[in-house]
């Protein structure tokens, strides 16, 4: 029996093997990503979109085509992501989906990298008057099905005999709006989703996001299987932008970076020395081509998520006590 969230296993279609290839003669990326989730990915009222998944969507896109405008933005529910990456529909997913074992197996995906570190909570309203998830016994719980969040709240619930009446709805607007609406006493997924709901309501204090971290959930972009091109692409596309952070590459400063740093490391991953674009397939400019259009790790999070009160946390560079993000070298 699959667990909670994973479709129907699919052998990965034979493009899998050519995507960079497919992409590449399109002449545009086309990325998965949520159907909105403030400070991840949704659309502004110009129909741009903006927030974390999508900016690396537009980091994949520079680094391929040295513009970050050729991409296609296809919104995803947390059931269909999986199937429509598995079908061709969409080349890449960065969709704040989560890094598992059987979805790294029976789905036939490959994650690239860890965009996110996360773990789920549980959000109240203020109201309620409830300061731990231990006090949610008898409780109602709105939860999205199709995620990693059904199985730990019940792995969650039993071990701490926590007694709960899941209310279950796929489309996350229809799930927020029933916690809005008091359908449920508590609404539960990754704290970054519910710090990104928290922060699109009227008053943000009415809502209460308990301290309880009850998972696990390495965010991560997710590729199809067999295709080691595309996703060392999409891999050293992440590293590139942490190690622009540690090295102090900005959108601002890059071209001087690049000119002027005497840095052995940085004139690799400028593209000074080494020709290390070539080993991926790309322009040797690739580095700057995506600093230039999104910035480094640490500007993509405070542009989208330190707006709506996410910490860096274990998001932090590997250089900061407790901080998880460390690339390999440039070399």
């Amino acid at each position: 029996m699959l667990a909670p969230g994973l479709a129907q296993a699919q052998p990965a279609p034979a493009a899998a093997s050519n995507t960079f290839d497919a992409v590449r003669s399109r002449g545009q990326l086309i990325c998965g990503v949520n159907t909105g989730l403030a400070g991840f990915a949704q659309p502004d009222s110009q129909g741009v979109w903006k927030g974390f998944d999508s900016d690396y969507c537009r980091a994949i896109a520079a680094a391929i085509f040295g513009d970050p405008s050729k991409v296609r933005y296809v919104p995803t529910t947390a059931q269909v992501r999986f199937t429509a990456l598995q079908s061709g529909e969409i080349d890449v997913l960065s969709r704040n989906t989560t890094w598992t074992l059987s979805r790294d197996t029976v789905l036939g995906l490959d994650f690239a990298a860890t965009t996110f570190y996360d773990g789920q909570g549980f959000m109240v309203k203020a109201s309620l008057g409830v300061k731990s998830a231990k006090e949610l016994d008898g409780a109602t719980i709105c939860v999205q099905p199709g995620t990693t969040t059904e199985q730990n709240l019940t792995d969650w619930s039993r071990a701490n005999r926590v007694r709960f009446t899941p209310v279950v709805i796929e489309r996350l607007e229809e799930l927020v709006s029933a916690y809005i609406a008091g359908r449920c006493d508590a609404y539960t997924t990754d704290i970054s989703g519910l710090a990104a709901t928290r922060s699109a309501q009227p008053k943000p204090d009415d809502h209460l996001i308990l301290p309880e971290v009850i998972s696990k959930e390495p965010l991560a972009v997710g590729v199809r299987q067999g295709d080691a091109r595309f996703a060392d692409v999409v891999r050293w596309t992440h590293y590139l932008l942490l190690s622009a952070e540690e090295f102090g590459i900005t959108q601002a400063n890059v071209a001087q970076m690049a000119a002027n740093d005497p840095r052995p490391e940085v004139q690799r991953i400028l593209g000074k020395n080494g020709e290390l674009g070539k080993m991926l397939g790309l322009d040797n400019l690739w580095a700057v081509n995506v600093i230039k259009a999104v910035g480094n790790y640490g500007e993509i999070f405070a542009r989208n998520l330190t707006p709506i009160g996410i910490q860096r946390g274990p998001n932090a560079l590997w250089t900061t006590p407790g901080g998880l993000q460390y690339s390999p070298p440039f070399r």
